[in-house]
């Protein structure tokens, strides 16, 4: 009988791994072997040793897409876990519509990125400049012609698509909050924003720790919107490292060196990632 629970278990697992193996593990094994190679993507492959991440550390191009990836990611993490912790508090209050509100919130993360981008060009490009004609601001005519516009432009669409989804993390830790906590700071005579800090805050840490890995890691990765509402202009000045790289890949067709930067960029978020993980882990409290 054990044994039979083993075998059905191997069996119900085995789809997920072979799955995890032929997507994830083995693409990647092969592109850091390609990291140290010419390949172009068409002729055959031959090894150069360490010259990819040579050139890579004097490409100035990926560097700058690094640091604007960098400003992005600080500046939408932030705003993110903001606005979606302040929505969260908002929908958990005991007042009518809350529900409506939940999925109004949430709805932006159901659009795809490459048409949410479309969507907000036209928006910025058409909708800005007819206010600020209306308005006599040329600065909104060009919303998406200069590096700073064009930066908060890629800001503002990424807190629209996912805030929402980040309260929804929020909420299903503060309705696990016990509510004798609060009404026990309450008889202490704490403030709301005491309660909130003292009390809240520390017991929904866990979501905050979840919710700052799922933003890290979806603002360093970005592409779709990148491309469909900058494209990576002006002269590049918006590029961020997920398009330099497939530039690199398939419109200069450096598929090494394009392997070389996605193991250096591999590293540089996973260290992160892992390092953010460590500290926010260190904070939580059990309740």
């Amino acid at each position: 009988m054990k044994y039979q629970k083993k075998t059905w278990f191997y069996l119900f697992c085995a789809p997920v791994v072979i799955a995890l193996i032929a997507v994830v593990v083995a693409p990647f094994i092969f592109g850091f072997y390609y990291s140290f190679s010419d390949w172009n993507g068409v002729s055959e492959a031959s090894v150069v040793g360490f010259k990819n991440y040579a050139t890579l550390f004097s490409d100035s191009g990926f560097w700058s897409s690094i640091w604007f990836t960098v400003k992005f990611a600080v500046v939408a993490i932030i705003l993110i876990n903001v606005i979606g912790l302040g929505l969260a508090l908002l929908v958990t209050s005991k007042f009518k519509g809350s529900n409506l509100l939940r999925t109004i919130f949430f709805m932006p993360n159901l659009i795809g990125g490459l048409i949410l981008g479309f969507i907000w060009q036209f928006i910025f490009i058409n909708a800005f400049s007819a206010v600020g004609s209306s308005l006599g601001l040329d600065g909104l005519k060009t919303w998406l012609s200069t590096t700073q516009t064009g930066f908060w432009a890629l800001v503002i669409v990424m807190c629209w698509q996912m805030s929402g989804y980040i309260m929804v993390i929020y909420i299903s830790y503060i309705q696990g909050v016990d509510e004798s906590l609060l009404e026990a700071a309450d008889l202490d005579g704490a403030t709301a924003w005491q309660k909130f800090w003292n009390v809240k805050f520390p017991l929904i840490m866990p979501g905050f720790t979840v919710s700052l890995f799922m933003t890290l890691s979806n603002c360093f990765k970005l592409y779709d919107q990148n491309l469909s509402l900058t494209g990576g202009g002006p002269y590049n000045s918006t590029q961020m490292v997920a398009m330099n790289i497939y530039n690199t890949a398939f419109v200069e067709n450096k598929m090494g060196y394009a392997q070389a930067k996605a193991i250096i960029f591999f590293l540089f978020v996973a260290i992160i990632s892992l390092t953010q993980v460590y500290v926010t882990k260190r904070k939580e409290v059990e309740a």
